[in-house]
């Protein structure tokens, strides 16, 4: 059904409820809402108990709301202005058992925020003259790819390639509680090379021709990952660390290969079983590899926002070409390379989501890096509920275009069901 006469506040409403929507993932309506904890921990009262002065104040309600909601069983989030913590806080539990409460500082899977990383480095690269965004994938990835003489680069980092996404693969992750299960039972355990998932995403029907359409695909960056390799000789995640992760000092982000577990403190994450939540917090996250394999902090994310936002990481040129965007339909957005621009209220935010069974993310800020929101919210996998949408829709609009217009896009907006 088309619908032809809608407000502005309308459409804004429906595009935040649908970048909610994207982080989230389940099939099933199940309650399984802990009993939320909340700390706040903003670096000064003045700054957390009230407002500040952008009119953007402590969101422990709406972090609360997000646990509440019924399908997520911890939230974590931090906001910044200007390079200074404006907020800082968590609700619900570190894990079911326990039930100690969730720490503001803890790590958790970004899932394809990874992809914001790796495509820094390309563009680094192109700065440095080694690659150019119009090479095709046979250039640098001979023979691996069909057709990868008619696929760019560009066409990798923005999703117009035409390659079908690897993950629509059940061999991969799980679908269903059969797949859940044999998941759990090894595969969950399982080493793959990126050669691997290239191969079972290639090996698929393609979307359309290159350049002809957008299509989200995990297997375009698992691609540039290799490229990287090829062009420096050194794997993405070293590229990663030494261009990014250490130059700004991220000390809770890795980007851990093979390693099942998640170092540091954080929350566990949880998919639905009928006789109750299963713990999924360890897996081999080479499944994700350049598409997703990365483990972070809100804090961190929110360092290197500002200063990819803030030129610190690209020239103008690159930056001008990484928010170049396509329409991204699918998810009711622009798509750049490697990062996403949504349409809110406020204005334009840009970043990334990112979600692996257990942990899903939401990181965007403002384009001139001034400010910068990072949320992880560890939702259980084949569960969903309204409420839980409900809140993600009224943390991101609050934390983005702050309390006021939020609550006038509430207001105006019609209650439709996120998809």
């Amino acid at each position: 059904m088309n619908v032809t006469h809608t407000t502005s506040a309308t459409r804004t409403g429906r595009r935040a409820r649908r970048l909610a929507a994207l982080a989230l993932a389940g099939a099933a309506v199940v309650a399984l809402a802990p009993t939320a904890a909340v700390a706040a921990d903003g670096g000064s009262s003045s700054t957390t108990a009230a407002a500040d002065a952008t009119g953007r104040a402590d969101l422990s309600p709406e972090l609360r709301a997000v646990v509440e909601g019924g399908a997520t069983t911890a939230a974590l989030a931090e906001t910044r202005e200007n390079g200074r913590r404006t907020w800082r806080g968590s609700a619900g539990v570190t894990d079911l058992d326990s039930r100690r409460p969730a720490r503001a500082d803890g790590r958790f899977r970004i899932g394809s925020v990874t992809k914001t990383f790796v495509s820094t480095v390309v563009l680094q690269l192109v700065d440095e003259g080694r690659l150019r965004l119009d090479d095709p994938v046979e250039r640098h990835l001979p023979g691996l790819v069909p057709n990868g003489g008619a696929i760019t680069l560009r066409q990798l980092l923005n999703h117009t390639s035409g390659l079908d996404d690897y993950l629509e693969d059940p061999r991969f992750l799980f679908q269903g509680e059969e797949s859940l299960r044999t998941f759990l039972a090894g595969r969950r355990w399982q080493d793959y090379r990126p050669a691997e998932l290239i191969e079972a995403g290639a090996g698929r029907t393609p979307r359309f021709p290159p350049g002809r359409g957008w299509h989200y695909s995990n297997t375009n960056y698992v691609l540039l990952g290799e490229v990287v390799r090829k062009v420096t000789g050194h794997r993405w995640q070293r590229e990663v660390e030494q261009r990014i992760v250490e130059p700004l000092g991220l000390k809770d982000t890795v980007f851990p290969g093979s390693s099942p577990g998640i170092p540091g403190p954080h929350a566990h994450g949880y998919a639905r079983l009928p006789e109750g939540p299963v713990d999924i917090t360890l897996i081999n996250p080479t499944v994700g590899d350049a598409a997703g394999n990365g483990i972070s902090t809100t804090a961190d994310l929110n360092r290197f926002h500002a200063a990819l936002f803030g030129g610190a990481l690209l020239s103008p040129a690159r930056f001008a070409e990484m928010t170049a965007v396509v329409p991204a339909a699918d998810i009711d957005a622009h798509y750049g390379l490697g990062l996403i621009r949504y349409d809110l209220p406020c204005g334009e935010v840009w970043g990334h989501t990112g979600g692996v069974p257990g942990y899903s993310t939401v990181w965007l800020g403002a384009k001139d890096g001034t400010r910068q929101f990072s949320l992880s919210f560890n939702d259980v996998a084949g569960v969903e509920s309204p409420g839980t949408h409900a809140a993600m829709d009224a943390f991101v609009r609050t934390a983005s275009c702050g309390p006021r217009a939020a609550a006038e896009v509430s207001a105006n907006s019609s209650p439709t069901t996120p998809r």
